[in-house]
């Protein structure tokens, strides 16, 4: 499978360097061409890794991930001819949180959320949200996490749930511990748990944590 990931940070390196690893081709997305973190990258991940601007990246990619900021989520895709995502499974693993006179903030919040706006931009696209509640490195490797703690999906496209469910079975998550939220108007939840996170990483000091949901049968 062909991946495009738009984005050079810690997120978008980690989720490409995995998809390389697993076998799949992978084009680093940026602003420009010569961005030297991706042609750092693309060099140092091997065989099946390139690197290009997010137009070329999403050209190359039959699923396009996005995992730049959410505040910059919808520039990074304007950037983008819209018949290259259209049709196509975009995994929308961002956040829209920024730190503004020292407190963390997000936008949007409550009454809409990144995953809605993307679907709303590209229509034709086929949105899932996912990952976007957990650290990168557990993102591509659950077992750093001890027990049977999930992750989340929620998009308008069934088949494009199916499909993310069975990347993110790639990286190690089992599908019963994918739950399914509904239509993208759950990104707008799982988006505000960012706040929590983030206290919760300062308690324990390293970002190793997840949730594990239990339920009554």
């Amino acid at each position: 499978m062909r991946y495009a990931v738009l984005g050079t940070g810690q997120v978008g390196r980690t989720l490409g360097g995995r998809l390389v690893e697993l076998g799949h081709e992978v084009r680093l997305g940026s602003r420009t061409a010569d961005n030297p973190a991706a042609v750092e990258w693309a060099a140092a991940a091997g065989a099946g890794a390139s690197a290009g601007t997010f137009a070329e990246a999403a050209a190359f990619g039959e699923v396009v991930v996005n995992a730049v900021g959410g505040r910059v989520a919808l520039a990074a895709l304007e950037a983008v001819r819209p018949e290259d995502l259209d049709g196509k499974v975009l995994v929308d693993v961002s956040n829209p949180l920024a730190f503004e006179e020292g407190e963390l903030r997000l936008s949007p919040v409550e009454s809409d959320s990144v995953g809605e706006q993307i679907q709303r931009a590209f229509p034709n696209a086929r949105v899932v949200k996912t990952l976007n509640t957990v650290n990168c490195q557990v993102m591509v490797d659950p077992g750093r996490v001890p027990g049977e703690h999930n992750v989340f999906v929620c998009g308008e496209d069934a088949r494009a749930k199916e499909q993310v469910t069975a990347l993110l079975g790639e990286f190690g998550w089992p599908a019963d511990r994918v739950l399914d939220l509904g239509g993208i108007r759950a990104a707008r939840a799982v988006e505000m748990w960012l706040p929590l996170w983030m206290g919760l990483m300062q308690k324990f000091g390293h970002a190793d944590f997840n949730l594990e949901l239990r339920r009554a049968r």
